[in-house]
């Protein structure tokens, strides 16, 4: 069996993980936001990231 089995990384890989604990009501807001913008919480979470560096 090749040891690279499973889907390619698109773009740069993540292999970086960070925790973070949201209170109930930010994280009703985050969920709502991801259902309505058919997307993941990591993205919007990635996408927050970059807007609030500037990158």
């Amino acid at each position: 069996m090749s040891p690279k089995t499973g889907r390619p990384v698109v773009g740069d890989p993540k292999t970086n993980d960070v925790k973070v604990r949201l209170d109930d009501t930010t994280h009703q807001k985050l969920l709502e936001y991801c259902e309505e913008n058919k997307t993941t919480k990591a993205e919007v979470i990635r996408k927050a990231i970059i807007q609030f560096l500037g990158m």
